[in-house]
């Protein structure tokens, strides 16, 4: 921090100016989710070579047409097959996006669909890893908002799990992360006040009205009024940092007004906006939902369509499985969407910080909760960055459906700082991604 005359201002992190006892840039996590799974043709068929799974295993192993924009990155990232929730294997493969990060069945409860925490949350808010930015996660999604429960339009869900909204529009994600447009401090500083205020009322009433409801609302009441608690604390921290001026970033390049009927251009700009969160630490932890699993519905569902693929995101799925035609088809959207990961990680990597860069600083998790669309196993999923982390890369590992994805959610929390030792049906750690 730079303080004067009252006025203080947030710097980067800077090696020559960490303390004794800090010596490290913070680590980061993001997770990147799209629905529908992958193309997975016969691998020794005509059209194997649109399979999305490499060749080989372990350090011997080639990428497939599917993934060849990460050859470049070989040696940041992990592919990693056969992982899945053991929960969520026996749902309906379009009711498992909202269980990507939490591991959870979504099963019919007295307070109605029961999620839990998202693996984001848990790391940033519950062992409070989030602590020291301005924002503690930041949720993103082509879609926005919330969704519908199976169908939900986020990644991240809180200690009660229910959905936190996510964001869509990069213009309003920019002003969040960087601008200062509208009231003055003092303007928010007062509205902030009221809203604390009205908070402390609601919660008051709460109290009372609480004594009078069945066991069954109570539950309810309680869920409901976590979130309050949640939101209470989002606005102390918002008042805390009132007086820290926003990063000052270069925005030439952006496509800020960028939307649903420009995909391309969305996508990237969002991207970009990853990158330069992580960049100024205005957070840590991110997730982005490239589609939703809610079908014609999606917005995001016409992206393929209007950047020129055969079909709709949908429809390439469902036409994966009905001929080498459909595989290819399937196999150059599976393509896209790996350009646009490799895009971030080469965004990252070009940024310099400490003895490497930031992807060298960041856990990138990358996949879906489909292997083809409706099958709710072997996972397609890229793990990236994390050098400093601890990670090693350069690899393909293929493992037994005995092996939980959480597994690998207990490595990457305990990288991250976090403390604890499991995380959803874990049975331990995923060492194998880690250097021996």
């Amino acid at each position: 921090m730079l303080r004067s005359a009252g006025i203080s201002l947030t710097l980067p992190w800077m090696e020559s100016l960490a303390s004794p006892i800090v010596q490290s840039p913070p680590r980061r996590f993001c997770s990147i989710y799209f629905p529908y799974g992958v193309s997975l043709p016969n691998p020794d068929s005509e059209f194997g070579h649109w399979n999305w799974f490499p060749k080989g295993v372990g350090k011997d192993f080639t990428f497939n047409q599917s993934l060849k924009p990460l050859e470049p990155l070989r040696n940041q990232v992990t592919v990693l097959g056969g992982l899945s929730h053991p929960k969520v294997r026996r749902i309906g493969g379009h009711d498992s996006g909202d269980t990507f990060l939490t591991g959870e069945e979504m099963s019919l409860g007295a307070t109605g669909l029961k999620n839990s925490i998202s693996l984001d949350q848990f790391m940033a808010r519950t062992q409070r890893l989030g602590t020291k930015t301005r924002f503690t996660s930041l949720a993103l999604s082509s879609d926005g908002g919330t969704g519908l429960p199976t169908r939900a339009n986020t990644l991240s869900y809180s200690s009660k799990g229910l959905p936190i909204p996510s964001l869509n529009r990069p213009a309003l994600v920019f002003e969040r992360l960087f601008g200062l447009k509208g009231d003055s401090i003092e303007a928010q500083r007062k509205g902030l006040t009221r809203t604390g205020s009205h908070l402390d009322l609601l919660l008051g009433e709460a109290k009372t009205l609480q004594r009078r409801l069945s066991k069954t609302d109570q539950d309810k009441l309680d869920q409901y009024l976590t979130s309050v608690r949640e939101i209470e604390q989002d606005v102390e921290r918002s008042a805390q940092w009132l007086d820290v001026p926003k990063p000052k970033v270069n925005a030439e390049g952006l496509t800020l007004d960028a939307d649903s009927e420009t995909p391309g251009k969305l996508i990237y700009t969002m991207l970009d906006l990853i990158a330069l969160a992580f960049q100024t630490d205005s957070t840590r932890f991110i997730t982005y939902q490239l589609a939703s699993m809610h079908g014609a519905i999606s917005i995001a569902n016409k992206f393929p369509s209007l950047l020129g693929f055969a079909k709709d995101a949908h429809g390439l799925a469902h036409g994966a499985g009905k001929g080498a035609i459909g595989a290819e088809n399937k196999g150059k959207w599976d393509l896209y969407q790996t350009e646009c990961l490799a895009y971030l990680l080469n965004r990252l990597s070009e940024m310099k910080e400490g003895n490497g860069s930031v992807l060298d600083n960041s856990c990138i998790l990358y996949g879906s909760s489909n292997s083809k669309t409706h099958n709710n196993s072997n996972y397609p999923l890229v793990l990236a960055g994390g050098k400093n982390l601890g990670y090693q890369h350069g690899q393909y590992l293929k493992f037994d459906n005995h092996t939980p994805l959480s597994n690998l959610f207990v490595t990457i929390q305990k990288s991250m700082g976090a403390n604890a030792h499991s995380f959803a049906d874990s049975k331990g750690e995923m060492k194998e991604v880690l250097v021996s």
